[in-house]
């Protein structure tokens, strides 16, 4: 369908606030690898990964298959049946987890879901209602999370069942604190000060993602997460590691992104790469934690479904026996240093961020202050060289790489060699075209 028709069509009976990318929104109708087709035919890297999602690739045969073999089998019938593949999807995990013990996984639809379904875990099980988030977070678009999430762009209401406290970000970007010194202990101190002054005392739990996805790709300096867990652990608050985005190998150095901080979390969220497009997310960990709801009643109707289960399990699979992690890790950091030496040349560059085939571009004007515009045409300059890229932060003034990890050194020089042209262009002030 022509896109303009399309367009108009979808004003007419979608809310006006799902927000589109590009001046002229596109629909892509195929894909193949890491690579993507528009209605029109034009072809793109997808270095975006339907918002850090698609991680094994577009149309991946063992993918597929296991998801049609499936379908023509049983298509769903609720967690009030036992489901294979669900089982052994939770058994795959948690032989993957970080976290020790016994532990347990729920399986939901979403993101949102499961942090919903955490934060229920935790509140029950610390019989409070009080949770401590970053500034700059975010974990969802539910009523539940977007109380949790630290930027008012994404926050449609400030009503909420949660009594939430947000601590200081370990991160210039979004800190008023002193950027010299031990930065990671004096962010970490305000974790307790929050807890000293904003709460009773006794908190449910701290939430946190080991790099802030729509917060701009951010990752807190090291030492941070271990201080902050040290000071939870001296009253018993819980850890949620919220890996919407990092987890399955994303970060190129660890399969789960807060192993890359040497602490164990009690809880870990999961969606977005756990199916590869496929609707579905999952909270893991301590047994105890997540069966504290018992004997109250709990479902969830699609969660683990059959088709998603199935999906995700040949997905994981499929990331584990093709070594996706280290292809992130080897050719993410090509692609990073790459960036790096373009931020020498070009002072519209504020930051490099992030680490595997994660990465961002933080967008400055001359007086270091966050440049949106120049990011919103770094985006529409990339899309008419054929490479497709994401935008966030707090000011949107971030540029998101997050391609599938099946991502080829020569694919990222020529995706290279685009932002260097663009660079030089946006830099200069000129019209992108």
């Amino acid at each position: 369908m022509n896109p303009e028709e399309l367009r108009e069509r979808q004003k007419t009976v979608l809310p006006d606030w799902i927000s589109l990318n590009y001046e002229r929104p596109m629909e892509l109708v195929r894909g193949e690898g890491f690579k993507v087709w528009d209605s029109e035919g034009n072809e793109y890297l997808d270095l975006f990964g339907g918002i850090v999602t698609t991680i094994s690739g577009h149309n991946v045969p063992e993918i597929v298959e296991a998801v049609q073999k499936q379908a023509s089998k049983i298509m769903h019938s609720s967690t009030l049946y036992m489901i294979e593949s669900q089982v052994k999807l939770a058994e795959k995990l948690i032989s993957l987890s970080p976290i020790s013990g016994d532990q347990k996984v729920f399986f939901v639809g979403s993101g949102s879901e499961a942090n919903e379904a955490a934060l229920l875990f935790a509140t029950n099980f610390r019989a409070s209602s009080e949770v401590i988030a970053l500034r700059g977070s975010y974990h969802g678009g539910s009523f539940g999370t977007m109380s949790i999430t630290g930027q008012s762009s994404w926050r449609s209401t400030s009503r909420s069942a949660l009594d939430v406290s947000y601590a200081v970000n370990p991160h210039p970007s979004y800190s008023p604190m002193n950027r010299g010194g031990d930065f990671a202990t004096a962010a970490a101190e305000d974790v307790r000060d929050v807890i000293e002054t904003t709460t009773t005392g006794h908190v449910a739990a701290f939430i946190a993602e080991p790099i802030q996805g729509v917060g701009g790709f951010i990752e807190p300096p090291r030492g941070y997460f271990e201080r902050v867990k040290g000071i939870l652990d001296e009253s018993g608050i819980l850890f949620i590691s919220d890996e919407v985005q990092t987890a399955f190998g994303r970060t190129g150095s660890h399969f789960w992104g807060i192993e890359a901080h040497g602490i164990e979390p009690d809880l870990i969220t999961m969606a977005k790469g756990l199916g590869n497009g496929l609707a579905i997310g999952a909270v893991m960990g301590r047994s105890e934690i997540i069966d504290s709801i018992s004997p109250k009643l709990h479902i969830s109707t699609f969660g683990g479904n059959h088709i998603s289960s199935a999906g995700a399990l040949a997905n994981i699979e499929f990331i584990l026996e093709n070594d996706l992690q280290k292809n992130a890790d080897e050719v993410g950091g090509y692609l990073k240093d790459c960036l790096s030496k373009m931020a020498e040349s070009h002072s519209i560059v504020g930051e490099i961020r992030g680490r595997g085939l994660m990465l961002g571009i933080e967008m400055i004007e001359d007086d270091g202050s966050p440049n949106p515009k120049a990011a919103a045409a770094f985006l529409e300059a990339c899309r008419e060289r054929g490479v497709l890229v994401g935008k966030g932060g707090l000011r949107s003034n971030t540029t998101r790489i997050s391609p599938p990890l099946t991502l080829t050194r020569e694919a990222a020089k020529q995706a290279a060699d685009v932002f260097e042209e663009v660079l030089s262009k946006v830099g200069s002030k000129e019209k992108v075209v």
